[in-house]
């Protein structure tokens, strides 16, 4: 895939480079931060080849692209020059958000970079957890302790990479927050705290008390001090002098945001930790089952939101005050496995090659713990695989939730961090939160089994508007003559030796088998060529989707459908269709023509319009085109072909607009 295009054409959808503030990705998708949502063109995202959804909640405009996303953020982020941090200006709108959704935006930003870190840590206790297990390393041993210390550093040092991430979220200086960080975590200050809590003596700095508590592993009150320290930088270097400015500035906010931070936004995160981990007790002492049901029941509804960053911090909070979680992880490893089951059940059921190679692929990795491929591609698109998810992630769920299944290690959950159970005296945590994971899985392929259904076909004895724009006649239905029956029944090879006459081949057409098939035709007058010999890998290995291509013999370009223009680019060199039957049809002009900006190119329709097959859509000046150094070839693409039965070309010979070109069975 072209990242660098795919990149490009998601900038220019989102309102280009302007109208981003803010841009963080995630596992699976780039967050954005919009001055303006309402410059986005959402409809023709979520069409644009490579790109998985879109979801707008929590104050982030959420592109989903899949595991590849960190290929795609790179160039975004140049453009916009947003730095490491991905923040730029503070955007317009951003007070008119609800508190909900800054609070998510936030809590996302905060947490979406330490991502890595916080997986990392929790799969080396994953495998440290294995080599105990199977007796293969000792607990006292060196090797052990080595492991151990390597996994704990992300764990211990958690307020350091959060004061990173906080500062870039807040605008501040990321250094001065994670010295804020390293106040709270110096070994002379936990000396001091041990000892003020063997003696009562309290801690004080001249006459301002210090709280003796320990913030290693903590979350929330690092958060606090850099909150406050962006507000305390802008007024130290108000108030600075500017040929002292570069000394007195940090000065000031080191000293007033470290005291504050020790004496009371430490204290005050701290014993809101306590609470929450408090009131996690009581849920597993009185409804332990409740929530875990809940969460793994909802947790693709969050994902699909975005908002399931505001739970993450749950479970490390309890994780890190109790040692343990029973609540978010253990949940979302139910939810997981069945998104995955879900994707599984489908592959196993469908016939279409294209949707059974791209259900098992999102199946392995949901089950792996990444959901959004199998979410996005498979289980929303068909609704009954996302309602069966739900409830065997639920019933998973209330398993792990009855047996207080505890999970020790964090990480993505899945099949791959089931170590991370390992724990306590036994491998009991492991066993059920096994046992949970295979409800999961059971209950929603069954159930996703039973309730999926292939599309139905059309019936041959029914009449239906396709893209040529006349009806399609079954073999049995009333009035058909011999002929029209013939001509429902030809083949595309037919097609291609009669040069695909335009009367006939511009209808729809039952195959032998009884499927509906649909023509697209040819928008130029030109000499077919195979896709595959297109110098572009991004054509000529099918990744945009599947087609034909035209070398045109002149510049006047007519629709190939009828039905609805989806999209028309600022650069006039490609324009996207959606058909009365729900094709998405792709024309590109040429290789690599985006770069002449639109010069040479005159579009002759705009996103909404309707069309027939032959409308006039484009001019294109080919021969300046051609003197400019470009290739003018022009592919035809069917970009959702994986949701139908098989797309079958012809590559070869002359055509003339109106004459088919491809056909799309099922």
């Amino acid at each position: 895939m072209n990242y660098q295009e795919l990149a490009r054409k998601i900038l220019e959808l989102v309102g280009g480079k302007e109208n981003v503030s803010g841009l963080t990705h995630c596992a699976t998708r780039l967050r954005f931060n919009l001055h303006d949502e309402s410059k986005a063109q959402t409809e023709t995202l979520k069409n644009t080849p490579g790109v998985l959804g879109v979801v707008v909640s929590g104050g982030q405009y959420q592109v989903v692209i899949g595991n590849d996303v960190n290929h795609v953020y790179k160039p975004i982020a140049e453009v916009c020059s947003l730095g490491a941090g991905g923040s730029g200006a503070k955007a317009a709108s951003e007070e008119k958000k609800s508190v909900g959704a800054r609070l998510i935006d936030t809590i996302t930003g905060i947490f979406t970079p330490v991502l890595p870190a916080i997986t990392a840590a929790g799969m080396l206790k994953a495998v440290l957890s294995l080599l105990v297990a199977f007796h293969l390393v000792d607990s006292s041993a060196s090797s052990y302790q080595i492991i151990n210390f390597m996994a704990d550093a992300a764990f211990y040092f958690l307020p350091i990479l959060l004061a990173n991430s906080a500062a870039k979220k807040f605008e501040c200086n990321p250094y001065l927050a994670m010295m804020i960080g390293g106040m709270l975590l110096h070994p002379n200050f936990i000396s001091m705290v041990s000892a003020s809590q063997e003696s009562g003596e309290a801690i004080r700095l001249f006459f301002i008390p210090i709280y003796n508590a320990s913030y290693s592993s903590s979350v929330i009150p690092i958060i606090l001090a850099v909150w406050f320290m962006s507000y305390v930088e802008p007024v130290a270097d108000r108030i600075s002098p500017k040929p002292i400015k570069f000394f007195t500035k940090p000065l000031i906010t080191a000293l007033v945001a470290g005291v504050a931070a020790l004496a009371v936004l430490g204290p005050v995160g701290y014993i809101i930790a306590s609470w929450i981990a408090a009131g996690v007790q009581a849920l597993n002492t009185y409804v332990s089952w409740l929530v875990p049901m809940i969460l793994g029941g909802v947790f693709p509804l969050l994902v699909m939101t975005g908002t399931h960053y505001g739970i993450i911090p749950i479970g490390i909070n309890n994780r890190m005050t109790t040692g343990y979680d029973t609540i978010v992880y253990p949940a979302n490893l139910a939810s997981n496995i069945a998104q995955g089951a879900a994707s599984f059940a489908v592959a196993l059921k469908t016939k279409k090659p294209e949707v059974r190679q791209l259900a098992s692929s999102a199946g392995i990795t949901a089950v792996c713990g990444i959901t959004e491929p199998a979410l996005y591609g498979v289980n929303m698109r068909y609704k009954t695989p996302l309602v069966s998810a739900c409830i065997g992630g639920a019933a998973g769920g209330l398993f792990v939730g009855l047996f207080h299944v505890r999970n020790y290690g964090g990480g993505s959950p899945g099949l791959m961090t089931l170590p991370g159970y390992i724990g306590g005296d036994s491998l009991r945590d492991l066993m059920f939160a096994c046992i949970g994971a295979a409800i999961a899985f059971v209950i929603t392929f069954i159930l996703s089994y039973i309730l999926y259904n292939e599309e139905p076909a059309a019936a041959d004895n029914g009449n239906k508007t396709v893209p040529g724009g006349q009806k399609e006649a079954g073999a049995a239905a009333a009035g058909s003559t011999a002929e029209d029956r013939m001509a429902a029944d030809s083949t595309v090879s037919s097609d291609a030796a009669s040069g695909g006459n335009a009367a006939g081949s511009a209808a729809g057409s039952g195959t032998a088998s009884g499927q509906a098939a649909s023509n697209i035709c040819a928008p130029v007058k030109g000499t077919l060529v195979p896709l595959s010999k297109v110098n572009d890998p991004t054509f000529a290995q099918e990744i945009l989707g599947k087609g034909a291509a035209i070398e045109p013999e002149d510049g006047n370009f007519v629709s190939p459908v009828k039905g609805t223009v989806q999209a028309v680019f600022d650069t006039k060199h490609a324009i996207g269709f959606l058909t009365d039957d729900g094709l998405e049809v792709l024309i590109h002009v040429g290789l690599d023509t985006v770069n002449l900006k639109g010069k040479y190119f005159e579009a002759l329709v705009s996103p909404g319009d309707a069309v027939e097959v032959g409308t006039p859509i484009l001019k294109v000046d080919l021969e300046s085109v051609k003197n400019e150094g470009y290739d003018v070839v022009t592919p035809i693409l069917i970009t959702n072909y994986m949701t139908r039965g098989d797309v079958i070309s012809i590559d070869h010979g002359q055509v003339t607009t109106g004459d088919t070109i491809i056909k799309v069975i099922g």
